[in-house]
């Protein structure tokens, strides 16, 4: 009987050079192709650090020659400085943690490769959040959510937020003559969370009132201020959310679980559960929030930088709505002619925000979605919303009224859930 061997897996170093290696091209290229310009590049607003990472998997995929899709890596160099031979990342030599990745950018490359040239160029735009050039293709749009959604779970880790500065610089320098004035990247990677409580923690203030949407039985955040009501409203939102974290690591084992295994995928799990609690249970019918200590925050009290956020929680709570009445109205409707329903789209949309979406990817290559799903979308639906609210969690988790105390605030918050 012969034994079998594991498969000689690439170092995750590696993986993560040669990744950076291909992003600076790729975001030069999308300079020069001007889906991206300078000004966005250096001060990386947007969903940038979503975009980036996109356009690099859109990219690689136009490269591919392979069947199963593999990455043509860097070539090697040896010690004596010789050339060593090219490598692909493959299933059989890919880091296990970087594997979902690139299970769901391999399933994409025919469909991007299928495409033609025009509808290529397209899926670029989209992915840069531009409006399409030639006629309309509705796969577009799922492409794009797949290769976002990867793109959200890669921006999450800490190895890349480090070196992203970086690789916006590589790209604004390209092409710059030597008497061109530098542009500086101005991108500012998130702090580090540490999931170890404080040893003594300060004494909690009192509970929101009981019509607040976000009574718990554990103590909201101790770190926050509740003492001025006419706080601004980036305060008030972020009170809001804070007050949701606590909910959501109260009642989410699973996130809790994983404070200990990987914090800061932890935390963007449970900022993107808080915002979509906020946007489902605090939203009002003319599109306030229903704030802790009873106040209510209007889009008109928003500055110009936070209306963008603010709409985009009522665009969420919208969706979410909409999606409860037809997944209702369909379970009806199955249930009457004596068949099963399919999962909620909403309970799929969670699924992705905690587990990534190599969850509904796995759940494809191991027989478990039926025909039901398919012929919904409700899979490509579903990390659509996903990356919608993660999205959203991290482009106010980088505003610096958040970033100034989050690592606090969440060291608190995972010895509360502890």
């Amino acid at each position: 009987m012969t034994a079998t061997t594991a498969p000689l897996r690439l170092s995750e170093e590696f993986v993560q050079e040669c990744f950076h290696s291909y992003l600076k091209s790729s975001l030069t290229q999308a300079k020069v192709e001007r889906l991206v310009d300078t000004e966005l590049l250096s001060s990386a607003e947007g969903d940038l650090m979503i975009t980036g990472p996109a356009l690099c998997l859109y990219f690689a995929a136009l490269r591919c020659t392979t069947d199963p899709p593999s990455v043509p890596l860097p070539r090697r160099r040896s010690k004596a400085g010789v050339a060593g031979m090219i490598t692909d990342l493959s299933e059989n030599n890919c880091p296990v943690a970087f594997l979902s990745f690139l299970r769901v950018w391999a399933d994409a490359v025919p469909r991007i490769q299928g495409l033609v040239p025009e509808h290529q160029h397209d899926l670029a735009r989209i992915i840069c959040g531009l409006n399409p050039l030639s006629s309309p293709n509705p796969a577009l749009n799922g492409i794009a959510a797949d290769l976002r959604a990867v793109a959200i779970e890669i921006s999450q880790r800490r190895t890349f937020q480090n070196r992203y500065a970086e690789d916006l610089q590589a790209a604004l320098d390209a092409g710059m003559g030597s008497g061109g004035l530098r542009v500086t990247a101005s991108f500012v990677p998130p702090p580090v969370y540490d999931a170890t409580p404080p040893r003594s923690p300060p004494i909690s203030p009192p509970l929101p009132p009981a019509n607040s949407p976000y009574e718990s039985s554990i103590p909201p955040p101790p770190l926050l201020d509740r003492s001025h009501p006419s706080t601004p409203a980036i305060s008030i939102i972020r009170e809001t959310l804070y007050a949701a974290l606590a909910d959501v690591i109260e009642r989410s084992p699973s996130i809790r679980r994983l404070m200990k295994s990987d914090p800061p995928r932890a935390y963007f799990a449970a900022v993107a559960f808080a915002i979509l609690d906020v946007a489902t249970t605090a939203m009002t019918p003319d599109g306030s929030i229903r704030a802790v200590m009873g106040q209510n925050l209007t889009l008109e009290m928003c500055p110009r930088e936070l209306k963008p956020f603010m709409m985009e929680f009522v665009a969420i709570g919208s969706a979410v709505r909409e999606w409860e009445t037809e997944d209702n109205a369909d379970a009806i409707e199955i249930v009457s002619r004596g068949g099963e329903p399919p999962e909620p789209r909403m309970e799929r949309t969670k699924k992705v925000l905690e587990n990534g979406v190599g969850y509904n990817h796995r759940r494809q290559r191991d027989g478990e979605d039926d025909g039901r799903v398919s012929r919904r979308s409700v899979q490509g639906r579903a990390v659509t919303l996903a990356n919608r609210i993660n999205a959203l969690a991290l482009g106010m988790t980088r505003l610096k009224a958040f970033r100034d105390r989050q690592n606090d605030v969440f060291s608190v918050l995972a010895g509360l859930g502890s």
